[in-house]
C-alpha cells in the first residue's frame, strides 16, 4: 500500500490536516475553525486545549472519511502559526491560561520600555527582529509578570513554554518531547540567529527561566513520535517549520532572491537570501528560512498583520459578505473604489511602519460609495501593503525581482492577484496547490525519510496553476500608490 505524508497546518483561525503522496501532491484535506478570543481591545487569545483537540479531530476525521489506516502514514510534518505562545504544566500537560496570539498588542508598554532603554540595535543584531509585541518574548514576560508564582514554578522545572509547534508535539508525544525548530525559535526574540542558540543575555533581559524553553532542532529531522494511543500506530514527526518558512519551502524558493507572498490571515513576504544574513535598512526582518543538516539558510521578511483577516472582518463583523469568495465578484462589479482607501490596521501596522498604536480606517468616503466599493478597497489594501514591502525588499537585497510566487487562501482571488501584479509591475505565479504551507512541511518530512533526495528533486514537483501579468497604465498606478501613501500616513496620526 502506498504511504502518505500527513501534514498538520495549525493556523491562526483553523486547524487543518492534509495527506500528500510520494509525488508531493495533495490527495485529501480536512479543516475546522476554532474560537478567536478578544478579552480587551487589541488583545487576541486562543484556547490551547481547543487547538489540540481541534487538530486531533481533523486528523482522525480525515483518515476515517477516506478509509485510510494509520499504518499508511509514513511520517508527519507540522507547520504552525508563529510567535503565539503557550505555557503549560509539565506534569499534567494542561495549559496555564489561554495562548497569547501573535496579533495581540497587550505587551506594547513592555516594548516601549525596551525602546526607551535603547535596546533596539542589540536585539536586532542578535535576532534580526524589531522590537514589537508581535514576537514571543514580551508575551512570555507579560504572562510570567502578571501571574504571581509562575516564574518560581518555572524555575523549579514545573512549567514549560513554547510556540504552537512545541505545544502540539508535547501533546502528540504525550510529554516525551519538548522541542522546536530553528524557524520557530527565530521568531521568539530570544534566539541568536547567528550563533543558533537561545541567547542568555536576552533570556535575562526578559526574565524568562531558560528551563521552560524547548530544545532547538533543524527543520528537517526527528522530533519524536505520535503516540500510538491516538491512531493506534507510532508515527515519526520528521519536519517542523513556522508557517511562512514552510510556505517558502513549499514554493520551492530554494535560490537566493526567490520570493513568495502568502495571503493568509496576515500577509508575509519572504525572500530567500541563502547562507547570507541580509540586514535591512527599512525595518524588514532577518530570519531563518530553514535548517537542514548542520546548515541554515536565511530570509528577509516583511510581515503584514491583517491581510485575509480583513475579508473575514467584512464577513463576520460588517456582514456584507456571505463568504470570502463573494469578494471577488463584488470587487469586479464596480470599476474602481471611487477614491476610497481602506487601511486595515486592526492590530497596528507591521513592516515597514511597526506602529503599535495605529488603528484601522476608511478614507475618502463620499455619498456614492457603497458596500461593493468597501469590499474592493479592502482587497486592494492587501495588495498595497504587499507592494510596500517588496519595493523595500528589492532595495535591501539589491536584487531586482522578476517573479513573485503566491499562495494562501486569498491568493485564490483573481481580482486581488491581478491588482497585485499591476501595482508591482511584476509577473505573478500561483501554484496548482495554493496550500504550500502544508506542502512545505510535507516536503521537509519526505526529505528526511528519503522520499526525495534533495531540494532539486523537490523542485520538479512544483506546478504552476496560473500566471498574472501587469496591465495597468503607469499613470493610474502612480496615482493609486500616492493615494495609498496619504491614507497610511493619516492612519498613523490617529490615536
Amino acid at each position: 500500500m502506498d504511504k502518505y505524508i500527513l501534514s498538520i497546518d495549525q493556523g491562526t483561525t483553523s486547524c487543518r490536516a492534509m495527506l500528500y503522496d510520494r509525488n508531493g501532491q495533495l490527495c485529501y484535506s480536512k479543516s475546522k475553525e476554532f474560537k478567536q478570543i478578544y478579552p480587551k481591545p487589541g488583545w487576541v487569545e486562543h484556547d490551547p486545549m481547543e487547538i489540540w483537540e481541534t487538530q486531533l479531530y481533523v486528523i482522525k476525521s480525515l483518515l476515517k472519511e477516506h478509509d485510510i489506516p494509520a499504518k499508511s502514514i509514513a511520517t508527519i510534518g507540522i507547520s504552525n502559526q508563529r510567535e503565539t505562545v503557550v505555557i503549560w504544566e509539565k506534569a499534567s500537560g494542561q495549559a496555564i491560561g489561554n495562548a497569547i496570539v501573535w496579533q495581540c498588542r497587550r505587551t506594547a508598554p513592555i516594548c516601549e520600555d525596551l525602546k526607551e532603554r535603547g535596546l533596539e540595535k542589540e536585539i536586532y543584531d542578535k535576532t534580526g527582529l524589531v522590537i514589537d509585541p508581535y514576537f514571543s518574548a514580551s508575551k512570555l514576560k507579560w504572562f510570567l509578570d502578571k501571574h504571581p508564582g509562575l516564574r518560581d514554578r518555572a524555575k523549579r522545572g514545573e512549567l514549560l513554554a513554547g510556540t504552537i509547534d512545541s505545544w502540539l508535539i508535547w501533546q502528540m508525544t504525550r510529554g516525551k518531547a519538548h522541542v522546536t525548530d530553528y524557524t520557530n525559535a527565530s521568531r521568539t526574540m530570544l534566539f541568536n540567529i547567528k550563533d543558533l542558540c537561545w541567547d542568555d543575555d536576552l533570556i535575562e533581559l526578559f526574565d524568562i527561566p531558560k528551563a521552560i524553553l524547548p530544545e532547538i532542532r533543524p527543520s528537517v529531522g526527528h522530533f519524536g513520535y505520535l503516540d500510538p494511543m491516538f491512531l493506534g500506530q507510532e508515527i515519526p514527526i520528521c519536519g517542523v517549520a513556522g508557517d511562512q518558512q514552510a510556505a517558502l519551502f513549499g514554493q520551492a524558493c530554494f535560490n537566493s532572491g526567490d520570493v513568495k507572498n502568502t495571503y493568509g490571515t496576515g500577509c508575509f513576504v519572504l525572500m530567500n537570501t541563502g547562507n547570507k544574513l541580509v540586514r535591512s535598512n527599512h525595518k524588514l526582518l532577518s530570519t531563518i528560512a530553514w535548517g537542514i543538516g548542520g546548515e541554515v539558510e536565511y530570509a528577509l521578511e516583511g510581515s503584514i498583520f491583517v491581510g485575509g483577516a480583513a475579508i473575514q472582518w467584512l464577513r463576520d463583523e460588517l456582514g456584507i459578505l456571505e463568504n470570502a469568495a463573494e469578494s471577488e465578484r463584488a470587487a469586479e462589479s464596480v470599476s474602481d473604489t471611487q477614491g476610497l482607501y481602506m487601511v486595515p490596521a486592526f492590530t497596528g501596522l507591521g513592516a515597514p511602519h511597526w506602529d503599535m498604536y495605529a488603528k484601522g480606517a476608511l478614507f475618502g468616503i463620499t455619498r456614492g460609495v457603497n458596500f461593493k466599493h468597501i469590499i474592493r478597497a479592502t482587497l486592494e489594501s492587501i495588495a498595497y501593503q504587499s507592494h510596500d514591502l517588496m519595493s523595500l525588499m528589492e532595495q535591501d537585497s539589491g536584487i531586482k525581482l522578476n517573479v513573485l510566487k503566491v499562495d494562501g487562501g486569498a491568493s485564490a482571488n483573481n481580482f486581488l492577484m491581478q491588482f497585485q501584479a499591476d501595482l508591482l509591475k511584476l509577473n505573478i505565479k500561483r501554484p496548482a496547490n495554493i496550500e504550500t504551507t502544508s506542502q512545505g512541511v510535507a516536503f521537509m518530512s519526505g526529505l528526511e525519510i528519503g522520499y526525495w533526495q534533495d531540494k532539486a528533486d523537490i523542485e520538479e514537483n512544483w506546478l504552476c496553476g496560473r500566471s498574472f501579468t501587469p496591465k495597468m497604465e503607469e499613470k493610474d498606478r502612480v496615482e493609486k500608490l500616492a493615494g495609498w501613501d496619504r491614507a497610511v500616513k493619516s492612519c498613523m496620526t490617529f490615536r
